[in-house]
């Protein structure tokens, strides 16, 4: 196995050359490949440096079974590898030669930090919770319990968590475990009877991803009740992440779900609009797109869009980065060009919606004896303005239709012009009766 620097190069340079002609694509090579290095190789285990968090998660999900045979062919046998950016590797600790018994292909994702985690009100004080116990282990709030809807942060503040413990304290074992990986491995750990108290002594810190999988799962909820148990009377610090509040979770006896909240439980609620435009600004400084190259309504257009939760805001952004990147490639990415790259991401009633928003526009011109072109103008002649704005209503309130999207429909007004014009017509709605009966009667037409 290679052991110099030297060696890992031209190691990796072999296995880059075949990967450049596998993939065939110059420009994934240039972007993604060109900076990339093998950080460290040990036990069957090799480790990939890249230049950003972007090229990382390109190369893991686009382009890992190629990665992985080609390894395999150059080395001569099977070899786990994985990306990783840089800079987050050089906070991260050596690998240690005793490696615990117990979740051995479980492993601490080093790109995910407090650093990179986006805060709001949203999730503030789930964050502030996590830095305090990650230099606090085991003196207060423990366990530290996190909940909130799928795809809004938690795994990500649990990896944070453990990779702010490796930084003060590298000797300090994390153990990161999602609910399903532990009731798989459960049946190994019972054939031994010293299971138990050989995984206390592996860990230092207990990280349990998505609790609410033990539900029903009685011995192994069990075992699982044995370990907290004594974790938190060694002083170990434990912090559980669920989809819903402890005293909500089904299917678990009282007696855990009561020791769930005797530390410190905080929620992460669906963050709003600037966090969401904050979130995209920062995975795009780690993407191989300037800031600078986007319209700015396209970044809110996605913060309105994706906001319920932060894996779609990934995807998207992933797919518009690779569609202006290889698939039509440009060097500003404007509103329209958003469009057509996120249109695969709409759902059925988002399609439809398209159709409607049209239908709107053309349903409230006919009203007022208007054409549609009218309304989407720029005339601020007082009725077109008028109806202008009940269109621009109706299309917010009946389709949820971005207020980015319907300023581009109107002729690509600003978000703020937009929301002025529905919050005027959701006012006067409220005391003028005519301005009701018309709105009841376009409704009444666009159902008909």
């Amino acid at each position: 196995m290679p052991e110099t620097i030297t060696e890992l190069s031209n190691l990796w340079a072999k296995i880059k050359k075949l990967l450049e002609e596998r993939i065939g694509d110059q420009r994934v090579s240039d972007v993604f490949l060109e900076k990339t290095r093998i950080y460290s190789f040990e036990n069957d285990v090799m480790i990939v440096a890249t230049e950003t968090d972007l090229a990382a998660v390109i190369l893991t999900s686009k382009y890992q079974n190629i990665v992985d045979q080609t390894v395999k062919e150059v080395v001569g046998r099977p070899v786990k590898v994985s990306f990783a950016h840089s800079e987050s590797l050089k906070k991260t600790a050596p690998l240690e030669k005793d490696e615990p018994q117990f979740f051995k292909n479980v492993s601490i994702n080093p790109a995910l930090t407090f650093d990179n985690f986006v805060s709001g009100s949203s999730n503030l004080e789930a964050k502030q919770a996590g830095i305090f116990v990650a230099n606090n282990l085991g003196k207060s709030f423990n366990p530290l319990f996190i909940y909130s809807d799928p795809g809004l942060g938690k795994t990500h503040l649990l990896y944070a968590i453990a990779n702010e413990i490796k930084d003060h304290d590298p000797s300090k074992r994390c153990l990161y475990c999602e609910a399903n990986d532990f009731i798989e491995q459960y049946v190994t750990y019972v054939k031994d009877s010293n299971s138990l108290s050989a995984f206390i002594k592996s860990y230092d810190v207990l990280l349990m991803d998505d609790i609410q999988y033990l539900a029903t799962k009685e011995k192994t909820s069990e075992f699982f009740f044995n370990i907290f148990n004594h974790y938190l009377n060694q002083g170990k610090q434990v912090v559980i992440t669920s989809d819903r509040h402890p005293q909500d979770l089904k299917g678990f006896e009282e007696r855990l779900k009561s020791r769930f909240v005797q530390g410190l439980t905080v929620s992460i609620g669906q963050p709003d609009v600037q966090t969401c435009v904050n979130i995209i600004k920062s995975k795009i400084d780690n993407s191989p797109i300037s800031l600078e190259a986007f319209d700015p309504r396209v970044i809110e257009f996605i913060a309105e869009k994706f906001s319920k939760n932060i894996r779609d805001i990934d995807q998207a952004l992933n797919k518009l980065i690779y569609y202006t990147s290889y698939y039509r490639p440009t060097k500003y990415i404007s509103f329209e060009t958003a469009m057509e790259a996120l249109q695969s991401l709409v759902n059925v009633k988002d399609a439809k919606a398209k159709l409607s928003e049209q239908r709107i526009i053309s349903t409230v011109a006919d009203y007022y004896n208007l054409m549609p072109s009218q309304l989407t103008g720029p005339s601020r002649q007082a009725d077109i303005a008028l109806a202008r704005h009940i269109a621009m209503y109706l299309i917010r309130v009946m389709l949820d239709t971005p207020f980015t999207k319907i300023g581009y429909l109107f002729g690509g007004k600003d978000h703020s012009t937009v929301m002025n014009g529905v919050t005027k017509v959701e006012k006067t709605l409220k005391t003028n009766t005519a301005l009701q009966q018309a709105v009841n009667e376009i409704k009444a037409n666009l159902k008909a």
